[in-house]
């Protein structure tokens, strides 16, 4: 029974190794067809749903950090709102700290991401 267990601890290890790498590799590649996207919201964009599966995690709890997103939370987006939305925005899109680029949104587009950082700013006040 243990070598049972200890055989199927290594294909787990070994799965969960691949998809990883798969997984990177797909997002993190050069995406050398970032001139082909469309200046505009993607197609069927919904800023809050995807601020739920993108940022959810980090900007309920100010996770690294970030700044929190929600009623009473405004005080948060103040200084950095003092540099202007094109300046949130371009952090958002490059990364900043310990938030990658673009955060966990890897199929957005720049556009997307702007309508993203407005929702978060729109609904902490």
């Amino acid at each position: 029974m243990l070598v049972k267990k200890s055989v199927m601890s290594s294909v787990v290890k070994s799965v969960l190794f691949v998809s990883t790498v798969l997984f990177a590799g797909v997002n993190f590649a050069d995406n050398s067809r970032q001139g082909l996207q469309v200046a505009a919201v993607s197609d069927g964009f919904n800023a809050e749903q995807k601020y739920m599966a993108s940022c959810f995690a980090c900007h309920s709890t100010g996770a690294a950090g970030a700044p929190k997103v929600g009623d009473g939370n405004g005080a948060e987006w103040t200084p950095r709102m003092e540099k202007g939305m094109d300046a949130v925005v371009t952090n958002a899109i490059n990364g900043l700290n310990t938030m990658p680029p673009k955060g966990l949104c890897f199929d957005c587009n720049d556009d997307d991401l702007r309508a993203i950082v407005e929702y978060m700013v729109e609904n902490s006040t």
